[in-house]
């Protein structure tokens, strides 16, 4: 028994070995058909160009490393002066918790009127925190300072850069979204 199991297990393999050395003639007819071919021309290595060298003179250039002053020269410079001197921002004062968000990023979900009849507006921050805030409180990044709370809106001016270093007001709001 176990020596035809032998016999059959033998018979299968060379079945199985003369049935790989049919499929080989396709393939040494192309290695041949390569071979026969003429070798290529290989591109010559690109001629790179010289680097190069910029000598920096300052003496007809402006310096690179020089704040450009945008205002205009026929200012007088006491006017410039009081110009500067103008509205600022407060930043002395100790920032509140709002005043790391931008304004856009700020969400009015309702308000609360305690029993003083102070009403208070309810923010919902991006870091998932909701902040109660009244009328004189700062949110947002420009510091802006909330002028009045209603169920709707609430209003702030806020100062910001006017592009020539100083600064200006301007009216922003967040509404109630729901």
């Amino acid at each position: 028994m176990i020596g035809k199991l032998r016999l059959s297990v033998l018979s299968a393999g060379i079945a199985l070995l003369s049935g790989c050395s049919e499929g080989l003639n396709d393939l040494q007819s192309f290695v041949e058909q390569v071979k026969a071919q003429p070798p290529g021309r290989i591109e010559p290595i690109p001629e790179f160009q010289p680097y190069q060298n910029f000598e920096y003179e300052s003496h007809d250039l402006r310096d690179p490393f020089r704040l450009v002053d945008f205002r205009r020269p026929d200012e007088n410079p006491e006017e410039l002066a009081n110009i500067t001197d103008g509205l600022r921002p407060d930043t002395d004062r100790p920032r509140e918790p709002l005043e790391d968000f931008p304004l856009d990023t700020l969400r009015l979900k309702g308000t609360i009127d305690d029993k003083d009849g102070i009403k208070w507006g309810l923010i919902f921050a991006p870091d998932n925190t909701i902040h109660r805030v009244l009328e004189g409180n700062y949110m947002g990044q420009n510091y802006g300072r909330i002028i009045s709370v209603s169920d709707q809106v609430i209003d702030l001016t806020e100062i910001v850069p006017d592009g020539l270093g100083n600064y200006i007001e301007r009216s922003s709001a967040v509404a109630l979204i729901e």
